[in-house]
């Protein structure tokens, strides 16, 4: 558990951990807000990947960068608690990739994406991912600035993930079940019941099955995307595929 949001304040009287939480929510959504400001002046559409660890954000994205058009530009800012081996295996791809390493907080927050800006050309950026430390609590509070958020599920977690942690699927832009090719070897993961789940928290919005290991899903995820970023007007965007 991590100390800047106060889900480690064990011994705090529960009144001061609500306040301290509450200012703490309050400060993160006005740079939040900066940031978002950001985004939309450099014409970037950010998305937010967020997930348990292990649930396949990283190899997801590397398929996405494989199957994305060439004039459409990605970015990747990464966060973990340690290492560079997630921004390296981006980088390998000849994308940008900025890595966060949060120390003990278990989630990314504004200021951290703030000050990762730093180290990328916006203006040469269309659709920029920040894939979020692996945690299905945390992440779910703290606005980072994106404009949508996708949440992954893998078949090897477990199909009861959405009732038991469901604030970060009832607000999922998207969610994607993932490792969809194990599913013949995994035979406990109740596709039908997990997206039962999913709606009954989340209403009737989009779920998809994807597999970056086989390809299966993967261009109706990066469709998903592309229509994403031309639903709102996208300079950088527009002018790739102006003819």
């Amino acid at each position: 558990m991590c100390d800047t949001c106060g889900c480690g304040a064990h011994d705090a009287k529960a009144d001061r951990t609500i306040v301290v939480r509450e200012n703490l929510l309050s400060a993160n959504d006005r740079i939040a807000a900066h940031v978002r400001g950001h985004f939309d002046a450099h014409g970037v559409l950010a998305v937010n990947l967020m997930s348990s660890p292990g649930a396949g954000k990283t190899s997801l994205l590397e398929a996405t960068i494989a199957a994305l058009p060439p004039g459409l530009r990605v970015a990747v800012i990464e966060g973990d608690l340690e290492t560079e081996n997630d921004a390296e295996r981006i980088r390998r791809h000849g994308v940008k990739a900025v890595q966060i390493t949060t120390g003990v907080a278990c989630h990314l927050d504004a200021a951290m994406v703030h000050d990762a800006l730093l180290g990328l050309p916006l203006d040469d950026i269309d659709i920029l991912f920040i894939e979020n430390v692996g945690n299905l609590v945390c992440p779910a509070d703290f606005d980072v600035g994106q404009h949508l958020d996708v949440v992954l599920l893998s078949v090897a977690e477990g199909d009861d993930k959405p009732e038991k942690y469901p604030v970060i699927f009832r607000n999922a832009d998207l969610v994607l079940i993932t490792k969809v090719d194990l599913l013949p070897v995994i035979g406990d993961f109740d596709v039908e019941r997990a997206r039962r789940a999913i709606v009954r928290l989340r209403g009737e919005g989009r779920i998809e099955w994807v597999s970056a290991r086989s390809g299966e899903g993967v261009d109706v995820w990066t469709q998903w995307l592309k229509d994403q970023a031309r639903r709102t007007p996208r300079r950088s965007y527009a002018e790739a595929h102006a003819h």
